[in-house]
């Protein structure tokens, strides 16, 4: 998670807005007359996997929509954040763009996106998931259309549990140290993998003691609260318990991660449904149905729950009129119950829309074990800053894990760097 953009970049973005792309495309319609107009979409899916399917539907917007060209340009996920806050406050911003849904309110505070209420872009709010909906809004305005949405879950090898003689998904983390003992002891793997020194994945742990980085509705920053130090005290020993992979903290610790998991040499990981599709092409799940996915396991208060992710649509404020409009026709096409469809059946995401859950995408054993744990998937809260977050606690919980820092010394770290980032919240 990369740092969001500060609300001073406002007075740069409005000043410029008239030179941005999207009011210098060539073949512009200024009047917004319907007049042939060119846009640019910026796409952050991954270029191999996920951006020829985004590239082909916009293709088909254009069969559909022979007065607009959309230039289309995948941007590597992990630059675009930088990129848009740069381009939305200089030259060269796109017309509409796929978002990470937290960099949404962020870009929204600085005044760099267009409210889709009662646009084209949004024609049913009702048709999304409430929670997407209510994580796309800043300031009881809604700045995405729902795109793709995602969320953790406990990956599991079927074939493994079975050797071991387990014949369930563990749903508590002690349940799961027990399990990872025994898949080393009976199958001969290590049981579990689990990502260090990430944020991100850390955030179970702490939803699963009841708490957050941040109480973002009483402005109090919880970090490093007792229940948020006995969650890091769980999410550390998931590296040292016998069974389980020592922490990796490797700039290659993903790859290592997902090649274990896909290979057969670990039996169990916590991930999400982005990669659901290279799963599927690993050695150890030629038969898909060896897939498990159960719910995250539950802390000691008894809750399981895993951070909702995924992308948005939004429209960048600074274009005129005319590439606005064209902006949500297109933002309107991307997120539509067949576009949503066909994304889920080629890339294997889930949709963002209950009547893009067809019988073939249900088929999909990958989308069908993710809708089934969505539920209970929790939403980030109506916070700028909050995925600026994640910088601070990742650094120090691989501090933590490395045993360089304990765990209240590295979490009253991290509290210390949120105090400035969040001035008005109390320690």
């Amino acid at each position: 998670m990369r740092r969001g953009i500060a609300a001073s970049a406002l007075v740069a973005a409005l000043a410029v807005s008239l030179a941005a792309c999207g009011s210098s495309g060539s073949g512009s319609d200024a009047k917004g007359d319907g007049g042939p107009v060119t846009i640019t979409y910026w796409d952050t899916s991954n270029a191999t996997n996920e951006a020829p399917t985004y590239q082909a539907l916009v293709q088909k917007f254009e069969a559909a929509n022979p007065n607009i060209k959309v230039n289309f340009v995948n941007v590597p996920f992990d630059q675009a954040q930088n990129k848009l806050q740069t381009a939305m406050g200089a030259k060269g911003a796109p017309d509409a763009f796929r978002a990470e849904v937290g960099w949404t309110s962020a870009f929204a505070k600085a005044g760099f996106l267009e409210p889709l209420d009662g646009t084209p872009a949004l024609p049913d709010a009702s048709a999304f998931q409430p929670s997407l909906i209510q994580q796309a809004k800043y300031d009881g305005k809604t700045y995405g259309a729902p795109l793709v949405t995602d969320t953790l879950g406990l990956l599991y090898n079927k074939d493994l549990f079975a050797k071991a003689g387990i014949t369930k998904a563990p749903a508590t983390w002690d349940e799961l140290k027990a399990d990872a003992a025994l898949l080393k002891e009976k199958a001969g793997v290590d049981g579990f993998f689990m990502r260090a020194g990430d944020g991100y994945y850390a955030m179970p742990f702490l939803f699963g003691e009841g708490t957050d980085m941040v109480d973002a509705k009483n402005k109090k920053i919880s970090v490093n609260s007792p229940e948020a130090v006995k969650a890091v005290e769980t999410y550390k020993s998931m590296f040292t318990s016998p069974g389980t992979v020592k922490a990796d903290v490797t700039t290659d610790s993903y790859a290592h991660m997902m090649d274990a998991f896909n290979t057969g040499k670990v039996a169990m990981i916590i991930q999400g449904p982005w990669e659901i599709t290279n799963i599927y092409k690993g050695a150890a799940f030629s038969n898909k149905a060896n897939l498990g996915i159960a719910p995250v396991p539950a802390g000691s208060t008894g809750k399981a729950g895993a951070p909702t992710g995924g992308h948005n649509v939004s429209v960048y404020a600074g274009s005129d009129a005319a590439h606005k409009a064209a902006a949500e026709k297109l933002a309107a096409f991307l997120t539509s119950a067949e576009s949503q469809t066909t994304l889920a059946l080629k890339n294997s995401t889930l949709p963002t829309r209950g009547d893009a859950f067809t019988a073939e995408v249900k088929a999909n054993l990958g989308i069908a074990g993710y809708q089934a744990i969505l539920s209970s998937a929790q939403p980030r809260p109506e916070l700028p800053e909050y995925s600026s977050l994640f910088a601070s606690i990742g650094t120090n919980l691989g501090k933590i894990v490395q045993g360089q820092a304990d765990t209240k010394a590295g979490l009253d770290a991290t509290a210390v760097d949120y105090a400035k980032l969040l001035p008005g919240f109390a320690k």
